[in-house]
């Protein structure tokens, strides 16, 4: 099992703070703080909401924080919930790596939230007996690999052990000073929360088999060291999480600069980006930090992609071609991969020939959903989705309903481009509908990926 370097950003009234006992603010925009995380090589990130807490300590002010982007002016704790979990909702959208959530949660409800928003796996908290009575009931709706419990006595594992075998995937340990407990209670693998230990304990720490993760203050204090600590760690023979190749710099035909040419892929589109160059120092470069690293020619030196602009491409993965002699790349790509500001570097037409492209439907989609994102923005008099957003969600979830209604009769009747017209204009209208709640194809289409 490798093990990971998971920082946590601990949320509080929109803001990150040092830990779950100490409320000093370390950044007021903790997306901010979660990309910074991402970029620096984490593995996972953990994110604690504390509106529970806020809620409790009485903070249901007005005062705008989070740089102006949250306003506090609920009175429940639900309601202080439900924004936490919207910035829990970026955090997932701007990173790229796995969120784990925790936090605030007290029936299944929470739960599900929390992996609609973008989570990859929940946390329930083991010191609140609510949290072991729906652990049941949320993994059998939702799945044992989705859920980790989080606790700081061992004596709970002892007590509840039948039960999180049965319904649990892996734990969080609050309290460092229990992992010899921990293992000998549980087989289940576990993250260890630390506040701050030696490079020394961090390998005897990481020396315990069952031991995936280390996360707390001692990763968020040190993330820029974490390609370093994974050295350090592999050097002691322990495992960690990096790109692994089945090829290595040998394998390949070189130009005669000593180099292969590589292309670059939206990972989700397959849109082609780019074209660049790789020597072996940048391929080395690329497999340790996940970020595409180029050679670049002109300059005569290694480019990290994004390193100054911050549009990285991080690795989903890497093809040789039959030849040996070429590297196709998909990568997930921020921002644009032109230093024209263009999305991709191939918009210079040379010649054109007429043809009808075939209908990429996730591409029409979007483009169809951009018009009408568009006119929510910027008006338009006399368009009839104006017309549905100034009337409001009433008027839009109306039409939606008799459109529904009208693919069920249209379904009844023998010609079946009825219902091909029908189920576009609910379509269509569903679309006003997601741009109204802020709903992106994105997530939906990620949602499905899921079931």
């Amino acid at each position: 099992m490798t093990r990971k370097f998971v920082p946590c950003i601990y949320l509080y009234r929109g803001r990150a703070v040092r830990s779950l006992h100490d409320k000093s603010v370390i950044d007021t925009d903790p997306v901010r703080l979660a990309r910074y995380y991402s970029e620096n090589n984490a593995d996972e990130m953990i994110v604690f909401d504390m509106s529970d807490v806020a809620a409790a300590d009485g903070e249901n002010s007005c005062e705008d924080v989070s740089e102006g982007r949250l306003s506090l002016t609920v009175s429940t704790a639900d309601a202080l919930h439900e924004e936490a979990l919207d910035i829990m909702k970026e955090i997932c959208a701007a990173v790229e790596v796995d969120v784990i959530g925790a936090g605030n949660v007290k029936r299944m409800e929470d739960i599900k939230k929390i992996l609609y928003i973008g989570c990859k796996k929940a946390v329930l908290d083991y010191e609140k007996p609510s949290n072991i009575e729906i652990t049941e009931e949320v993994s059998l709706k939702f799945g044992k690999d989705k859920l980790l419990v989080s606790f700081s006595d061992a004596a709970i594992l002892a007590e509840k052990k039948e039960l999180i075998d049965q319904y649990i995937s892996s734990l969080i340990l609050m309290n460092p000073h229990q992992i010899r407990e921990t293992i000998q209670v549980s087989e289940l693998p576990f993250y260890v929360q630390i506040r701050n230990i030696s490079l020394n304990k961090l390998l005897e720490i990481f020396a315990y088999e069952q031991v995936s993760g280390i996360t707390g203050n001692t990763i968020n204090d040190n993330v820029k060291e974490i390609l370093n600590l994974k050295d350090l760690c592999m050097e002691n023979g322990i495992p960690v999480e990096m790109l692994t190749p089945a090829y290595c710099w040998s394998d390949f035909k070189l130009n005669s600069d000593g180099m292969v040419p590589v292309i670059v892929q939206d990972y989700k589109t397959s849109e082609v980006l780019m074209m660049a160059y790789m020597n072996e120092e940048a391929y080395e470069a690329t497999l340790r930090t996940g970020k595409m690293t180029y050679y670049s020619r002109s300059r005569q030196q290694l480019w990290l992609k994004g390193e100054t602009s911050g549009h990285y491409q991080y690795v989903k993965s890497l093809s040789a071609d039959c030849d040996m002699d070429t590297i196709l790349a998909k990568v997930s790509q921020v921002g644009v991969a032109c230093h024209t500001g263009a999305r991709s570097c191939f918009f210079n037409e040379i010649v054109h020939k007429d043809y009808e492209e075939a209908a990429n439907p996730l591409k029409v989609f979007e483009e169809v959903f951009d018009v009408i994102k568009d006119r929510k923005i910027h008006p338009k008099e006399g368009y009839y989705t104006n017309y549905l957003f100034d009337k409001g969600i009433d008027k839009i979830l109306k039409k939606l309903g008799e459109e529904a209604t009208e693919i069920v009769i249209a379904a009844k009747n023998p010609n079946a481009n009825e219902v091909k017209y029908e189920i576009s204009d609910f379509l269509y209208h569903m679309m006003v509908l997601m741009a109204e709640k802020d709903v992106t194809w994105e997530e939906i289409t990620t949602e499905l990926a899921n079931r």
